[in-house]
């Protein structure tokens, strides 16, 4: 018998045995811990009522406490990181490492049958022979997520445009180029401290980076294609760095004819049963959704054009969020559990 730690209490676990109605923990291994996305990974699991950490593995800090890296957790756990990987202990796996080393460490590594795999990094997001990941936007692939014993978790830039257009290439305006301008927090560029994420550059600053170029297009327009049920012209995306820790903010323009009121109404019959996208009828603001694994969406007509806008926390529905959203479909557990987040609006 093993036990997960929370802010709690101590909750006995037993063999996964199916966990709807609360029946067994599913057991979870984390590769590449110690960055961003691990810790809140972390944070998100201990508080989850049916996982259990069984380890969290970072090479460089093996055997010392999660709480000495992720500062954040003092008084939540006293778990240590580890050097080991007990595949055969676990039930699921999250891949929380630098984009390029998911593929590599498959190849070096025998992950047993039984064990599902969450990649977080882009590694097998794009649909290509032998590639047997499945694409993890619920909000499009939600039945074949729940049976997949590997999925590819989408990237923060490309969950927040792709759920801006969505219903817009439902409703198939995507007919021309769609202009997309997004702006992102330093978390996005990972914990590794660089020239551009250090506090005295970043703070009351702004840049552009990979214009048109982003790693992230060609999965918007894989989803976009999927959803219109025919190519988008293009997506011509320019990133922002913005001076702040956490959060996207994306604006799209759309050429089309349609009628405002009858794209109104196709956002909100394509969001209408969702847990964590919505369309708003008012403006949004970014600080809505940090700390959330929500997306807010809204619209508006001006002549021809149409303005959309869409904003996540990058670290949660555009990362570890959604994964653990992920997770909870393919055991079977009701989406939203261990996600129902407070924003941190003031």
């Amino acid at each position: 018998m093993t036990t997960k730690q929370n802010n709690t209490q101590a909750v006995t676990s037993s063999p996964l045995g199916g966990t709807e109605g609360g029946l067994g923990l599913v057991r979870v291994g984390i590769l590449g811990a110690a960055g961003y996305t691990g810790g809140e990974l972390i944070r998100l699991l201990l508080n989850h009522p049916q996982a259990e950490i069984v380890f969290a593995n970072s090479e460089s800090n093996a055997g010392n406490p999660v709480a000495d890296v992720h500062e954040g957790l003092y008084g939540d756990t006293d778990l240590r990181f580890t050097s080991e990987m007990p595949f055969s202990d676990v039930d699921v796996l999250f891949f929380c490492f630098g984009h390029g080393k998911s593929e590599a460490f498959l190849k070096e590594h025998s992950v047993p049958d039984g064990v599902k795999i969450i990649d977080l990094a882009q590694d097998f997001r794009l649909a290509a022979p032998g590639n047997d990941f499945v694409y993890g936007l619920p909000e499009i692939n939600r039945a074949a997520i729940a049976p997949a014993h590997r999925v590819a978790n989408p990237g923060c830039f490309a969950t927040c445009i792709q759920l801006g257009l969505m219903p817009a290439a439902k409703m198939g305006l995507l007919t021309e180029s769609v202009m997309v301008n997004a702006i992102t927090g330093s978390t996005g560029a990972g914990q590794k401290p660089g020239a551009t994420t250090h506090f005295s550059w970043r703070a009351a600053n702004m840049s552009v980076y990979k214009p048109f170029t982003h790693q992230h297009v060609p999965e918007i327009l894989q989803s976009l294609g999927q959803v219109q049920g025919a190519p988008v012209p293009s997506v011509d995306f320019i990133p922002y760095r913005g001076p702040f820790a956490r959060g996207i903010f994306a604006t799209a323009v759309v050429h089309t004819p349609a009628p405002e009121k009858e794209i109104i109404r196709g956002y909100k019959d394509f969001y209408a049963d969702e847990p964590f996208t919505h369309y708003c009828d008012k403006a949004i603001d970014l600080k809505q959704v940090v700390n959330t694994n929500k997306c807010l969406v809204h619209c508006e007509k001006y002549g021809d054009k149409l303005l959309v806008t869409s904003a996540i926390d990058n670290l949660l529905k555009g990362a570890v969020g959604q994964a653990v959203e992920n997770m909870n479909i393919m055991f079977g557990i009701k989406e939203d559990t261990g996600l129902r987040l407070k924003a941190s609006a003031f």
